[in-house]
C-alpha cells in the first residue's frame, strides 16, 4: 500500500486533500473567533447602589442578578442578638465575622436581615465589638453593603461548642435572634464595609462579582462541523487509496487464475 501512496497521482491527491483540510481548519478557527467576538458580556450594574427593595423580597429566594449587588436601606440594629462566626478567612487568617441583627424599615414589609459588620483576629475583640452592637453603640439607620445569598449551616463538632457559628446562614440565625417568631426575613445577608471602621474591625472582603461571558454556541458548533470536515477529507483520499490497493489484488489475482486455466496440461 505505501508504494501505491507513493505513486504521483495518488502524492497529488494527498496534497488536495491537506489544503481542503487546511482550508476546513481555517474556516474552523474563523468560527471560534467569531465565537469569542460575539460572546456577549452580561453585565450587572452590581456597583450601582440599589434601593434593597427593588433587588429582592422578604421570604423570596436570592436571584442571580441580585447576588453581589450593591443595596441601601433604613434598618434598627436590634440589640442582644449580635453573633459571633469562628473560622472566617482574612488574607489566609481564620478570625472571627461579627454579625448584627436587622429589621429593615421604611418603604416595602419589615423584614429581619443579617448585617456582617466586619472581621476580627481574635474572639476577644470580637466579643468585645459584639457587646458595643448590643449595648446600642451601632445603629446607623441607613446602611450601604453587598447583598450575598445565605450561607449553608453546618453542624458543630461532637467535641466543640454547639452555639458555635461558621457559616451565615440565616435558617440558623433566626432560631438564634430572640423574639423572632414568624416574621418575614431576607434568607440573604449584607456586608457593610463602612461598619468595620467605625466598630475597629478589618472590613470583610466584598469584591465585585466578575463578569460573565456567554459564547456563541452556534459558532462554536460549526467550528466543530469543519474539523470535522477536515479529518473527512483525509480519510476519503486513504479510502481511496485502500480500494486502489484491494483493486489491484483482485485483478492480479483473477489474471493469475486465467493463466492457470489457459496453461495446457502437462
Amino acid at each position: 500500500m505505501l508504494r501505491m501512496m507513493l505513486r504521483p497521482q495518488w502524492l497529488l491527491a494527498l496534497m488536495l486533500a491537506l489544503a481542503i483540510a487546511a482550508a476546513f481548519a481555517l474556516l474552523g478557527q474563523w468560527q471560534v473567533e467569531r465565537a469569542v467576538e460575539q460572546g456577549r458580556v452580561v453585565e450587572r450594574p452590581t456597583e450601582d447602589v440599589q434601593p434593597l427593595a427593588d433587588v429582592a423580597e422578604p421570604d423570596g429566594p436570592t436571584t442571580e442578578a441580585s447576588t453581589g449587588q450593591m443595596v441601601a436601606f433604613d434598618a434598627d440594629v436590634v440589640a442582644g442578638d449580635t453573633v459571633l462566626l469562628e473560622g472566617r478567612l482574612h488574607e489566609g487568617e481564620a478570625g472571627y465575622w461579627v454579625v448584627a441583627h436587622a429589621e429593615v424599615t421604611g418603604d416595602g414589609i419589615p423584614a429581619g436581615i443579617p448585617l456582617a459588620l466586619g472581621w476580627a483576629p481574635d474572639v476577644e475583640t470580637a466579643e468585645a465589638v459584639a457587646a458595643r452592637v448590643d449595648a446600642g453603640d451601632y445603629d446607623p439607620g441607613r446602611i450601604e453593603g453587598r447583598f450575598v445569598p445565605s450561607e449553608a449551616p453546618e453542624v458543630p463538632d461532637e467535641d466543640g461548642d454547639p452555639q458555635a457559628m461558621s457559616t451565615l446562614a440565616v435558617a440558623q440565625l433566626i432560631n438564634v435572634w430572640g423574639d423572632f417568631d414568624d416574621r418575614p426575613v431576607y434568607f440573604a445577608y449584607v456586608i457593610v464595609p463602612d461598619a468595620a471602621s467605625d466598630l475597629g474591625l478589618t472590613a470583610i472582603d466584598a469584591p465585585a462579582p466578575e463578569q460573565e461571558r456567554e459564547l456563541n454556541w452556534l459558532n462554536v458548533f460549526y467550528a466543530l462541523e469543519w474539523a470535522v470536515f477536515a479529518g473527512f477529507a483525509v480519510y476519503l483520499w486513504y479510502r481511496l487509496v485502500r480500494d486502489a490497493v484491494e483493486r489491484e489484488r483482485e485483478e492480479a489475482e483473477q489474471g493469475a487464475d486465467s493463466a492457470d486455466s489457459e496453461a495446457p496440461p502437462a
